[in-house]
């Protein structure tokens, strides 16, 4: 199996799905993005958004946390050799982050990845720079969160 193949270039993963419920936004928003459209219904309805709806970065943190759950056990179980298995390190960063449309309370949005490439780092022997497309969609299909994230991975 070729790295490109382990990294599933260019096919994008469902990661699943999270449905936002009204008091986990709120929550999420009291301790992390108090912005009135995030923790107080009635403000939310009157404001810019009309309505209740998730901070950005809930959507964010979300798509992380199924990125997590969904991935990286699942493709080092699949991995053939030859060579140890490879192993995912620290992500340094991300970048183009947009969120074309808010997510409101009772929302499910369905969050992917595309792994886009991968390429040696120099300065670290036997590491390599995985690029990722990170998006999320809600129930009519239309995008409400998209960056490009990295991650390191060993591979010797």
């Amino acid at each position: 199996m070729s790295l490109d193949e382990f990294f599933c270039i260019g096919i994008t993963v469902t990661l699943g799905s999270h449905r936002f419920e009204p008091e986990a936004i709120k929550a999420f928003a009291r301790k992390y993005d108090p912005q009135i459209f995030h923790i107080d219904e009635e403000a939310a309805r009157n404001s810019i958004f009309g309505g209740l709806c998730a901070s950005g970065w809930h959507t964010a943190a979300t798509w992380m946390k199924l990125n997590l759950e969904a991935g990286i056990e699942a493709e080092v179980a699949r991995w053939p050799g030859p060579g140890p298995v490879p192993e995912f390190g620290p992500s340094p960063g991300f970048k183009n982050l947009k969120w074309p449309k808010p997510v409101y309370a009772g929302e499910t949005v369905t969050f992917t990845r595309t792994a886009l490439a991968h390429r040696p780092i120099a300065s670290r022997p036997g590491w390599r720079l995985l690029t990722l497309c990170s998006e999320a969609f809600d129930s009519t299909g239309d995008k409400v969160i998209e960056f490009e994230s990295a991650v390191l991975v060993k591979v010797e």
